[in-house]
C-alpha cells in the first residue's frame, strides 16, 4: 500500500517532548535479538546523528532568528530520538561486538542500495564501497576471536558471510581520488537522493564510532586496526558525501533529510521483527511526519518552491535488511581489482595510488594484514564464515594491488 508522508501530519511538535521515564527504553537482548534488528538500530542512530549535525550546521549559517528557533525545537526532539535509538543497543555488548554489527550494516545496507540504485554511476559507487566494508568485517571478525575468543558467526548468524573482500591494504588512496562526481539535483531520481543521504549518514556514523572507540583497547593490534580502518572510513565518507549535489539549497537539503527519516522509519516499521523496537519506529515516524511538514513550510516560505517538486510522490519500496551473499560474491568475482582515479575507476595501480601506498605503509605490513598473520599464529588459520561454498576468487589478500 502506497504511503505519501506529505499527506500525514503526525504528532504536533509541542506534544513530542518525552520525560525520562519515556526515554528509558529497554535494550534488545544481545543473545536472542535478530542481528538485523541491531542493524536497523545502528542505521537509524546514524540517520539521527546526521540530522542533528546538519541542523547545527544550518543554524550556524542562518541569520533568521525565527528559523533558528524552529530548527532548535525540532533538533531537540531529534536528540531525544537519537538517545532512544542508540540506547536500544545492549550495554553488555563489547566494543568489538558492536563494531561487527556496524560492519554488517555497511555490507547489507550498502549491498541492498547498490542493487536498488537506478543510476549506473551511483550504483558503481556503492558497489565499490561495499567490497571494502566486506573486508573490514573479515578483519574485525579475526580480531574478535583473537581478543575475546568468540566467533563472529554468533553475531551475524548465517545472514552475512565473513570472507576477504578487496584487501584493506588496497583501500588507502590519494585523497583526491576519493571525490566522486555528484548527481544532478534537477534530473536525479528522488530515490537516488535518498540512497546517497542514507549511505553517507551510515558511513559517517561508522567513522565517528571508530574515531572514538579505537583507543579503548589495550592490545596494540586492536588499537592499530581501528586506526587503519578508521582512516578508510574517512575515505568512504568523502566518497559518498561527494555524490550529493552541492547546488541543493539549505531548504532543499532540510526537506530531503526529513523525508529520508520518514522513509527509513516507515521502512523499518514495516520490516521489524521485534515488537518493542517496531513500536519505537512507529512512534518516531509519527514525529518525523510533523518535522517534514515544518521543513516543507520553511522551504515554501524561504525558497519559494513547492517541496513536492523535489520529493517522491510516495515512499519508495521499503529499505530491507536481507542477505546479499550472492550479490557480494558476484562483485568479488568481477570488481575486486578496481581502484579509483579522479572521479572514475580503473583496474590498474597508478602513480598516485602507489605513492600513497608507499607513504602510508612505509614498507611495513599494515595492521589489517598483521591481524590475519597473528590469528594464524594463535589458531593455525584465519577465521572465515562461508555459507555458500568456497571463496569465488581464492586468496585475495595475497594479490598485489592493481594487478
Amino acid at each position: 500500500m502506497s504511503f505519501n508522508p506529505l499527506e500525514h501530519r503526525g504528532i504536533p511538535l509541542d506534544r513530542q517532548v518525552r520525560n525520562w521515564r519515556e526515554l528509558n527504553v529497554a535494550p534488545v537482548d544481545p543473545d536472542r535479538s535478530d542481528p538485523y534488528t541491531k542493524c536497523r538500530i545502528i542505521t537509524m542512530n546514524g540517520i539521527e546523528v546526521e540530522a542533528i549535525m546538519f541542523s547545527h550546521h544550518f543554524n550556524r549559517v542562518c541569520p533568521d532568528m525565527e528559523v533558528k528557533r524552529k530548527l532548535a525545537e525540532v533538533r531537540y526532539i531529534e536528540q531525544q530520538q537519537q538517545k532512544v535509538v542508540n540506547w536500544l543497543l545492549p550495554g553488555q555488548a563489547s566494543v568489538l561486538e558492536t563494531t561487527i554489527a556496524y560492519e554488517q550494516v555497511a555490507v547489507d545496507l550498502t549491498g541492498w542500495v547498490a542493487r536498488m540504485e537506478p543510476d549506473p554511476y551511483l550504483k558503481q559507487a556503492y558497489q565499490f564501497g561495499v567490497l571494502e566494508d566486506f573486508d573490514h568485517l573479515y578483519r574485525y571478525a579475526n580480531l574478535y576471536e583473537m581478543i575475546e575468543h568468540r566467533k563472529a558467526e554468533k553475531l551475524v548468524e548465517q545472514l552475512t558471510e565473513v570472507i576477504p573482500g578487496r584487501p584493506t591494504v588496497r583501500h588507502h588512496r590519494d585523497p583526491a581520488d576519493n571525490v566522486r562526481d555528484h548527481y544532478d539535483r534537477a534530473t536525479a531520481a528522488p530515490i537516488s537522493k535518498l540512497h546517497a543521504l542514507t549511505i553517507m549518514s551510515a558511513e559517517q556514523q561508522t567513522m565517528n564510532f571508530y574515531m572514538n572507540v579505537g583507543p579503548m583497547y589495550m592490545e596494540p593490534i586492536a588499537r592499530q586496526l581501528y586506526q587503519e580502518i578508521g582512516l578508510v572510513e574517512e575515505e568512504h565518507v568523502t566518497h559518498y558525501e561527494s555524490l550529493v549535489d552541492p547546488g541543493e539549497t539549505w531548504w532543499e537539503r532540510l526537506v530531503n533529510h526529513e523525508y529520508n527519516e520518514c522513509y527509513l522509519y516507515h521502512s523499518f516499521m514495516e520490516t521489524e521483527s521485534d515488537p518493542g523496537v517496531k513500536a519505537i519506529w512507529e512512534l518516531h515516524l509519527n514525529m518525523e511526519l510533523e518535522h517534514l511538514h515544518i521543513a516543507c513550510d520553511l522551504m515554501r516560505r524561504h525558497d519559494g518552491r513547492d517541496p513536492a517538486s523535489v520529493l517522491a510522490p510516495e515512499l519508495p519500496v521499503p529499505v530491507t535488511f536481507e542477505p546479499n551473499k550472492e550479490y557480494i560474491r558476484e562483485l568479488l568475482a568481477t570488481q575486486l581489482d578496481l581502484t579509483t582515479l579522479g572521479a572514475g575507476y580503473v583496474r590498474d595501480a597508478h602513480e598516485r595510488f602507489e605513492r600513497m601506498q608507499e607513504q602510508i605503509n612505509g614498507g611495513d605490513k599494515p595492521p589489517s594484514e598483521r591481524v590475519i598473520d597473528q590469528h594464524r599464529e594463535m589458531f593455525g588459520d584465519e577465521y572465515r564464515l562461508s555459507t555458500d561454498g568456497p571463496h569465488p576468487v581464492g586468496a585475495l589478500r595475497d594479490k598485489p594491488a592493481g594487478r
